[in-house]
């Protein structure tokens, strides 16, 4: 016969434990609050045990196979802490009226966190497998967080990242938002010497502009999306979205050691689109006051069609070179040849604030016409792509320009 005063806390101490193990972490915290014996489970146990079974309990990533942006192991793994951080971030995404105004910012760093530390799979043809991918997709998708206004520029710019490795979210499809993008990617006034023609701060300081980044991501993937004859199918399969963000490393691989480390040699194929160079002209009108607004009306009649087209050319690396700032990840000068005519020249490094950048000139013979610029999305070597922005070499104001995006089909095999 059960005795009246029985309760909960007459159970084993490891049969608490796990009950509290396979909880919410939200409702671990309310029922630290209970009494002192769960309080002491949860808090002063003297090590992280319970806190590393209880983030593994969750829908995540292990993170101890888990490899930063540029592939180096993690060795740092805090349990309790990035699991509070990443509650937290889940509860402020679902109701952003909780989130204090100094927390804006971690919460935009956690979510990053979240996808720029995951496992790496080991061949170009292993699925996806990233639990915490699975998790940001279902967080994010409706885009209503994305699309939050930012409070700081440096708000702006994790939020634009973390958008332009999401891909597409469903607000996404509306034409207003399209408008906006295109209006700022085939802008002549975003392609300054001051940002290298390219998606960097206009402060000569080489850091990437993820808003730039983030507008070129939606206009070349709704460019994608025009291709297929069915929408939702593209939406779907279209490689410019989060699940494709795992590095590639082959298990033999140490990135550390191997001169190209960024995947640089293989057959890439490089897609491009731009719009009618009569519209462009028209668009960027040079009577329009640097400090107006250009008129945007030529995106808003629903008549602008943009050209899509793709080339598929052979890199080979030539050299690397010495980066003092980042020894294990030199820079790497390439070549690429079509038709043993058109030769692209160019070279992959770090920006300072350590993106992959790749930096190409492109033309006939020794005549370079084409200049690009773009940043590795995804982790290092993976499937998704190197997204930026075209332009010419002369970098006239009348010259065309406009996003490209590159994946590499049949890497050389380490």
């Amino acid at each position: 016969m059960v005795s009246d005063s029985a309760c909960i806390t007459d159970l084993p101490l490891e049969v608490l434990e796990h009950i509290l193990v396979i909880s919410d972490p939200i409702d671990v915290s309310s029922i630290a609050q209970v009494c002192r014996l769960f309080r002491r489970i949860v808090y002063s146990l003297g090590d992280e045990h319970f806190w590393r079974d209880l983030y593994l309990a969750q829908s995540f990533d292990d993170p101890r196979t888990a490899v930063t942006y540029l592939g180096n192991r993690r060795t740092d793994i805090k349990w309790k802490e990035e699991l509070q951080r990443i509650i937290r971030a889940r509860t402020v995404v679902n109701d952003v009226t909780v989130c204090r105004p100094d927390e804006r910012c971690q919460v935009l760093r956690t979510l990053l966190d979240m996808v720029t530390n995951v496992p790496p799979l080991p061949f170009p043809e292993s699925e996806p497998t990233s639990r915490n991918v699975l998790w940001m997709q279902t967080l994010l998708q409706d885009g209503a967080f994305l699309d939050l206004e930012s409070h700081s520029h440096e708000e702006e710019q994790l939020r634009a990242r973390l958008h332009t490795w999401f891909g597409l979210t469903d607000r996404d499809v509306l034409p207003t938002k399209r408008v906006l993008s295109r209006g700022y990617v085939y802008s002549q006034r975003n392609y300054r010497p001051s940002n290298n023609y390219g998606p960097f701060m206009r402060d000569g300081s080489g850091v990437v502009d993820w808003v730039f980044m983030q507008k070129l991501a939606h206009v070349f993937a709704r460019a994608l999306m025009e291709r297929e004859e069915d929408q939702d199918l593209a939406f779907e399969v279209c490689s410019l979205n989060l699940t494709f963000c795992q590095a590639i490393i082959p298990r033999s691989l140490d990135l550390n050691r191997e001169t190209d480390w960024a995947g640089v040699e293989g057959l890439w194929r490089i897609s491009y689109c731009f719009m009618d160079h009569r519209e462009l002209i028209i668009y960027n009108d040079p009577s329009v006051p640097e400090d107006e607004p250009l008129d945007r009306t030529i995106f808003e009649e629903g008549e602008l069609q943009e050209t899509f087209s793709a080339v598929d050319i052979f890199f080979r690396v030539i050299n690397v070179e010495e980066d003092p700032d980042h020894p294990t990840r030199p820079r790497i000068n390439y070549i690429g040849e079509m038709d043993g005519n058109f030769t692209i020249v160019g070279y992959v490094k770090l920006t300072p604030d350590d993106q992959i950048r790749w930096h190409f000139v492109a033309g006939n013979g020794d005549q370079p016409v084409w200049w690009g610029e773009a940043i590795v999305m995804g982790n290092i070597r993976s499937q998704y792509g190197v997204l930026g922005a075209w332009s010419t070499t002369m970098h006239d104001p009348q010259d065309p320009i406009g996003p490209f995006w590159m994946q590499c089909h049949h890497p050389i095999e380490d």
